[in-house]
């Protein structure tokens, strides 16, 4: 069942279809909360999103994807738990999705992969919010500009130029290995 057919069958009522979505975007939900700040309570924060995505559905716009309006809401869950929290999140990534693959039998190979990986998500997390927002949605969660754009409520002008600032601002902090 395609997301359109999902959500029509949602708006008649019919809570399975809804939990075709759930099952289909929850990893993705959970991923978006946790690299934006959500870290530990990132599960409630996916949880509230997919209440109030169902609350609100049928004032989605039947034309316009499913997966950036609930990113958008997982986005707005996670910046109210953040502000409610009065502090920074420490963020958390999950490196499932991202990690590198290397042969089992290469111990030197996997040590420097993980140190990379780690200097570079110290990285990410020093960032300013901002930037951290524009490129962990495009370059963790591989989002496009527009998507981004939606997600995060900004005008892709401010995409772009975030994400080119806090891609500078990384190949600073952790040299070529980004290239």
């Amino acid at each position: 069942m395609d997301d359109d057919e999902a959500i029509a069958r949602s708006l008649e009522g019919d809570l399975a279809a809804y939990e075709v979505l759930v099952a289909r975007y929850s990893a993705l939900a959970h991923r978006t909360a946790a690299m934006l700040g959500a870290g530990d309570e990132a599960e409630d924060v996916v949880q509230e999103a997919f209440v109030k995505a169902f609350r609100h559905l049928p004032g989605f716009r039947r034309e316009s994807p499913f997966r950036p309006w609930l990113l958008r809401i997982v986005a707005n869950e996670t910046h109210n738990l953040t502000r409610s929290r009065g502090r920074r999140s420490e963020l958390t990534l999950r490196l499932g999705a991202t990690a590198e693959t290397r042969a089992p039998d290469d111990p030197e190979g996997a040590a420097v992969a993980t140190d990379r990986r780690a200097r570079l998500l110290a990285a990410v997390r020093g960032l300013p919010e901002r930037e951290r927002q524009a490129v962990v949605c495009r370059y963790f969660l591989q989002l496009t500009e527009a998507e981004t754009a939606q997600v995060l409520d900004w005008p892709v002008g401010t995409v772009k130029s975030s994400t080119h600032r806090g891609l500078a601002r990384l190949r600073e902090e952790v040299g070529n290995e980004l290239a």
